[in-house]
């Protein structure tokens, strides 16, 4: 080794500094067992619509990522967690968001406290250290490598878990051309526990660490731009950006322990319970300013518009008959009409009948015509059951 425990000890109090949870060390080498699993999953078809998991190849080796690395730092760095303070009667329907992408892109967060990570470390060893922030755009097996340092273990809902804090943080990394002492990885600790496995609304899981990205809240509402199956929308329930509820069950999360939170991490406001009639109704100029600076830039206007037409859908509030009626027949997006269509056909009123049959009559895009007489459909037979 070319450095001293001291130095590890200040380079740990140097990311505590900035704001990480924890920090550990691997080598920048190849994992053991590959990414095997990785290939395996995305040959089964389980990554869905994200070709970008399969398009650089193995994950495996950091060398890719920096030549003449030698070790890779991994860091957690915490966002909000717990039960959200929900008004139990709010105005208009309100929505939900996950709780990483509240407050300021984590990408852009990440990256600035790792450069700084990487200056310090070149001031901490005496000579100036080549190094790259890795986020999750890097083609890094992030869990594997965080799993392999010790900064945590790999979860059955697939999360990295850190004992005694959860898996409300993000993951980031730094790689090296200076060897630094590994440190030491942990045993799983899940025991018999399947709260995640069983509390997802999808059924995604199709074993203990294997999701089904295809049956995923996250990926439908946030990766997959089409039209959802209609089997998924009611379990969506009011989620317009991803979904917490693995983590929400998970009894590492449950304590009432004040935990730390990245002061970037901070929910906006109009993020907390964002209202679903806004969402649906948003424009272009207003789209950019609620997704500004955040994660939410993943999802472009006509996906939130999508999502929040489901989750009024599933609201079962009345107040959501005459925007989504709006919608109908003037959204310029026939994925929009299409979800608005199921979702007046959810609400199922007399109102929302009448309402569809007149759209039907003018609506000349063939997927919303289909969407259109499925609604109308679950309307009657509803009725006839009656």
């Amino acid at each position: 080794m070319e450095t001293s425990p001291n130095i590890t000890e200040q380079i740990f109090s140097k990311a505590q500094d900035l704001g990480f949870l924890r920090i550990a060390i691997t080598a920048a080498q190849d994992l053991p067992e590959g990414d095997d699993a990785l290939q395996n999953w995305i040959q089964s078809g389980y990554h869905g619509d994200m070709d970008f998991m399969a398009k650089h190849g193995r994950r495996d080796d950091p060398q890719k990522v920096l030549s003449g690395a030698k070790s890779l730092l991994v860091v957690a760095l915490p966002y909000a967690g717990g039960q959200d303070l929900v008004n139990l009667t709010p105005s208009r329907p309100q929505g939900f968001i996950a709780r990483y992408a509240r407050g300021r892109d984590y990408h852009e967060v990440m990256r600035e406290k790792l450069m700084a990570l990487g200056e310090a470390c070149s001031e901490i060893i005496g000579r100036p250290v080549v190094s790259r922030p890795c986020i999750d755009t890097a083609p890094l097996l992030e869990r594997g490598y965080a799993s392999q340092a010790g900064l945590g273990f790999v979860a059955k809902n697939t999360m990295l878990l850190i004992p005694g804090f959860g898996t409300y943080f993000l993951l980031g990394e730094l790689l090296l051309d200076v060897e630094l002492p590994p440190t030491e990885p942990i045993k799983p600790k899940c025991g018999s526990c399947r709260s995640c496995l069983d509390a997802c609304p999808t059924g995604a899981f199709v074993s203990e660490r294997v999701l089904d990205a295809r049956k995923c809240v996250s990926y439908f509402t946030i990766e997959y731009s089409g039209a959802i199956p209609q089997e998924y929308r009611r379990p969506i329930g009011n989620m317009v950006f991803g979904c917490d509820i693995c983590q929400e069950v998970c009894p590492y999360n449950l304590s009432k322990k004040i935990k730390p939170v990245a002061p970037e991490f901070i929910a906006r406001d109009e993020l907390q319970n964002p209202d679903l009639i806004d969402l649906l109704e948003i424009t272009s100029s207003g789209h950019r300013r609620f997704v500004k600076g955040t994660a939410l830039r993943r999802a472009p206007r006509h996906q939130l518009m999508r999502n929040a037409a489901i989750a009024l859908g599933n609201s079962g509030r009345a107040e959501a008959i005459e925007p989504l009626a709006q919608a109908l027949t003037g959204n310029r997006y026939p994925i929009v009409r299409g979800h608005v269509a199921w979702a007046l056909g959810e609400l199922g009123t007399e109102v929302s009948l009448n309402h569809l049959q007149s759209a039907l009559v003018n609506e000349d895009d063939d997927s919303v015509c289909d969407e259109i007489r499925s609604a109308i459909a679950n309307i009657e037979s509803v009725n006839d059951a009656d």
